[in-house]
């Protein structure tokens, strides 16, 4: 057996000591592991400061890489939250008494063996083991090469709680961040139960494209805030500066403002924060036409057929300009990545109607799409924001990493036909 497949196994076997546990083992376990997460702060930094040292700076995964005293403290504070959170494992959902007297109940288990594949995101170690640790999971974590200094220093103060709890340090387990273990994991259908990549588009659907294990896909997110007739030019500039400018380098950062022709005298209000950081803006005929002269010209550009469908992942972003709500949602169809939309009105007609036929995991009106995030929607932390359509989507948390299986509880009834 070769080292990968070692920690697979010892990560399968670990499942039957993670089901050992009671809830309040669990939430201890987790309440130690912030706070210890509270005093080594300096070691993850210090591991973080090599991983930065690799990465040139401007690359939009330097951001998502990056971790400092703050962020780390509210990683610790995630974990305190998902903590607090009762666990879903267990919970009855459905039960039904039939004629002949048999009890069938419907009730969540945990998958078993979860693996996450990711890129330059650190802060997926803890939240992932901290999800999967709550609801029974062993996770297998295999992060990039850009993280490995980072999440191998996450992973040794996992274990350290681990070991010093008495739990058998595999239920989280670090696979080697080459590819040869990324094309193993997917393989691995003896020992894995799920699969959920994190991360780019290439990643996603080398993931989906190779996989002999289900796959929960959580998309890129190509995101887009339209700007409606009826739209309040208040409410939008805070929302559109918020959504494309608060953190650029996550998912569901804006990247498409679509404004309504009848609007555009008012877009260089709606965009006037963005010059405060840069936007670099690549706007439609019409829209470039509306901003020559009223927002920075070494920043405004003339859109091309690549301005549009793509994530940005930085200080840039497109517009386009449409005649009705048809034509926004006809250019959302097209290039929306299912991710999270949004919609600027004051008209409840417009807003019903967009809800309706926007095809999303999020669908937001008169709020950012920043919002989209497992913390911000109460649920503790993410383990990915699912943009298909089976099982689970949106945010995934505490619920969407269970599955569950039927007890049927009987007294001597035999089936005659």
């Amino acid at each position: 057996m070769n080292d990968i497949n070692s920690l697979l196994s010892s990560a399968k076997d670990a499942t039957k000591d993670i089901l050992c546990l009671q809830e309040n083992d669990i939430n201890n376990l987790l309440i130690a592991l912030a706070d210890e997460t509270d005093k080594r702060f300096d070691e993850i930094i210090e591991a973080n400061k090599k991983d930065l040292e690799r990465m040139d700076s401007t690359d939009p995964k330097y951001d998502r890489l990056l971790l400092n005293e703050n962020r780390i403290k509210a990683i610790a504070q995630d974990i305190r939250n998902v903590a607090s959170l009762k666990s879903p494992v267990d919970e009855i959902t459905e039960q039904i008494v039939r004629p002949n007297g048999l009890v069938i109940k419907k009730k969540r288990v945990p998958f078993g063996v979860i693996g996450i594949i990711y890129e330059a995101r650190p802060n997926v170690s803890f939240d992932v083991f901290s999800l999967c640790f709550k609801t029974s999971n062993v996770s297998i974590l295999k992060g990039s090469a850009d993280a490995a200094y980072s999440n191998e220093a996450i992973v040794n103060i996992i274990h350290s709680v681990l070991e010093s709890h008495g739990i058998n340090k595999n239920v989280c387990t670090l696979l080697p961040p080459n590819r040869e273990a990324t094309a193993e994991l997917l393989q691995a259908r003896d020992y894995v139960d799920l699969v959920i990549p994190r991360g780019s588009s290439s990643l996603i659907n080398y993931v989906r494209e190779n996989s002999k294990i289900p796959v929960i896909e959580t998309g890129a997110g190509i995101c887009h805030t339209y700007f409606d007739k009826s739209g309040d030019v208040e409410k939008g500039k805070n929302i559109v500066n918020n959504a494309k400018t608060r953190r650029v380098s996550v998912c569901n950062a804006l990247d498409c403002l679509i404004i309504h022709k009848d609007r555009l005298s008012d877009l260089p209000q709606i965009v006037s924060l963005l010059e405060n950081s840069n936007v670099e803006i690549f706007a439609d005929k019409r829209a470039y036409e509306a901003l020559d002269g009223n927002y920075p010209s070494n920043l405004l550009k003339l859109a091309d057929e690549h301005s549009f469908g793509t994530e940005f992942l930085s200080y840039k972003m497109s517009i386009k300009t449409v005649d009705d709500i048809n034509e926004a949602l006809g250019h959302i169809s097209k290039y929306s990545s299912k991710h999270s939309e949004a919609i600027i009105a004051e008209d409840k007609n417009v807003t019903n109607l967009f809800n309706r036929f926007v095809d999303a995991a999020c669908v937001y009106s008169n709020a950012s799409t920043s919002f989209t995030d497992g913390g911000q929607f109460g649920f503790g932390a993410e383990i990915g924001i699912s943009t298909q359509k089976l099982h689970a989507r949106g945010p995934m948390a505490l619920k969407e990493i269970t599955t569950y299986k039927y007890i049927i509880e009987g007294d001597g009834q035999i089936r005659n036909n």
